[in-house]
């Protein structure tokens, strides 16, 4: 089992991220015109958005790694299920109330595509021979943490591994209450 730490975060990918979505922003039809220092003000401050965005969710969610796993369970002194621990996380960090089951959680948010997740993401995988029947926080690195199944913990896993890789059934972005 790997755990990733919160320092081993993708910073460059954090980087690149802010500094691509500021550079292609003039791009646009309406495109506006930034000096360096303008456009380096603008990259530092979507990096601190992005990165808060992150660490507020993941910070609080690695914080349950070794939770035991309870079918049903939605609080970590009595264990949690996936979808538990996902609104457990996502209620006491942004106050946001989900839905119960990953299936219905499947639906709240915006779709996102795999290759552009970022850290608080939700992924959300085939284990029960039905779509949406696994939801986990994505921490980047393209790994993600979850509530397993009975006798686990709540622990880290890589996406990349045959397992997950082959079960994976998409990925949702919900936004901060501020943010929508």
């Amino acid at each position: 089992m790997t755990i990733i730490r919160p320092s081993f975060l993708p910073v460059r990918l954090l980087h690149a991220c802010a500094i691509s979505s500021v550079l292609l922003a003039p791009v646009a039809a309406n495109a506006v015109e930034y000096d360096a220092e303008e456009l380096g003000a603008i990259a530092m401050a979507k990096l601190h958005d992005f990165k808060n965005r992150a660490s507020e969710l993941t910070m609080h969610a690695m914080g349950l790694i070794g939770i035991r796993y309870r079918y049903g369970g939605n609080a970590p002194e009595s264990g949690l299920d996936c979808s538990g621990l996902v609104r457990y996380v996502f209620r006491e960090v942004w106050g946001t109330q989900l839905p119960r089951t990953s299936e219905e959680i499947s639906r709240v948010g915006q779709h996102i595509d795999k290759q552009d997740l970022q850290p608080g993401d939700l992924v959300f995988y085939n284990t029960l021979k039905r779509g949406f029947s696994h939801v986990g926080i994505y921490l980047g690195d393209n790994k993600f943490l979850h509530a397993p199944s009975s006798g686990g913990k709540v622990r880290v896993e890589n996406m990349e591994v045959g397992y997950w890789k082959k079960r994976f059934d998409g990925a949702r972005r919900i936004l901060r209450p501020e943010e929508k």
